[in-house]
């Protein structure tokens, strides 16, 4: 029998939504938790809720937000992403929950946060990255910010801030026993996911014109450069001794160890990085620097991700389920959850879920997945 995962008594109701909130579901379930999703009839499922069931309920029928409160009664967590105010119409807000069970911990996962001149407007983690600072930072001098997909605010700034936030609700409560109502916005996580350059500005050591610091590919050290056959390779040499060890790979001349230093330098550096890497492919380059310290990395697309050495001995992802394409992450590779899988198929029905939870119907007639 497999150990008892670290969630394994832990009751979430997910009112699905988009990005974060799914994300942070996902996880939550993947971590052990018995994660019920709710869906409004016949809505399409978003992404990343394929490994949890999923209960459809008509919450603005006076039956179904019924329904919804007794769900409530039974769970530890309930998450919500829509605009605020949007569930207090549907009388579904904390005050309608916590009336029915005060040690519920309510996660409101929203953009721009339930308070704040832009709360009631639109946005995507493009907009929430932009006007924290962050999206500043992802260019190259002279050039247009690039966004990473929406691997930083949605799932970095959102879900994880989300997740993080509602475990530390719950040991709050396991020493007063009171519930607790959580503003978790991706404005706010991305602005603390910015502490360093903070930091590093306010000590003269970061400057606001993206491209020009040692992070943000001011540094040529620091920075992706194009292959002979068209393909990438990152290189991360920061430290002396790891840009030395650059230097041998690449055959720079080793005068560059004492000087790589200097900004005015930067360009004529970038200049012998550019030509050096161009005389060989990505691979070339990935096998040559494979045991070094060298910090060069071949730049992989998702599906030759799968296919990495150290990723496959890392157990890092599966093939997708039900015979899909693809691949799918796992949770630590399965050393931190044992049995449980990112992306598998879900384990149990939504009825198996109400019944174990003491009510199996609460919701009679709903459907799982």
């Amino acid at each position: 029998m497999s150990p008892v995962p670290p969630l394994g008594d832990l009751r979430v109701v997910e009112f699905l939504g988009l990005g974060p909130g799914p994300f942070a579901g996902m996880l939550l379930s993947d971590l052990g938790a018995d994660v019920l999703a709710v869906a409004r009839p016949g809505a399409a499922r978003p992404a990343l809720a394929e490994n949890r069931p999923v209960v459809e309920l008509d919450v603005k029928s006076a039956d179904g937000r019924e329904r919804a409160l007794r769900l409530a009664e039974n769970c530890d967590v309930l998450i919500e992403g829509f605009r605020p105010g949007v569930m207090e119409r549907l009388g579904l807000g904390p005050d309608d929950v916590h009336d029915r069970n005060p040690r519920l911990v309510y996660a409101r996962m929203t953009g721009w946060g339930q308070h704040g001149p832009l709360a009631p407007t639109a946005g995507h983690d493009i907009n929430y990255i932009a006007i924290t600072g962050a999206l500043h930072h992802s260019a190259r001098r002279g050039e247009a910010p690039t966004p990473a997909a929406n691997l930083l605010g949605d799932f970095g700034a959102g879900g994880m801030y989300l997740v993080m936030s509602v475990l530390t609700a719950l040991h709050e409560r396991a020493r007063t026993g009171a519930g607790r109502v959580l503003d978790v916005a991706i404005v706010d996580g991305t602005t603390y996911l910015t502490a360093m350059l903070h930091e590093y500005r306010s000590q003269g050591t970061w400057s606001d014109v993206a491209g020009t610091n040692r992070l943000d590919t001011g540094a040529p050290y620091y920075d992706v450069y194009v292959c002979a056959d068209g393909g990438h390779v990152a290189i991360g040499a920061l430290e002396a001794p790891f840009f030395a060890a650059l230097a041998e790979l690449l055959g720079l001349d080793p005068a560059w160890t004492g000087v790589r230093e200097d900004p005015a330098r930067w360009p004529e550096l970038r200049r012998d990085i550019a030509r050096a890497v161009l005389r060989r492919t990505r691979d070339e380059w990935a096998d040559a620097a494979e045991g070094t310290d060298a910090c060069l990395t071949p730049v992989l697309n998702l599906d030759e991700a799968a296919g990495h050495p150290h990723l496959r001995a890392r157990g890092a992802l599966v093939p997708a389920p039900d015979g899909l394409p693809g691949w799918r992450p796992t949770l630590g590779g399965g050393r931190f959850v044992a049995g449980r899988t990112a992306g598998a198929a879900p384990a149990r029905s939504a009825a198996e879920v109400l019944a174990r939870w003491g009510r199996p119907r609460a919701v009679t007639g709903s459907t799982g997945t």
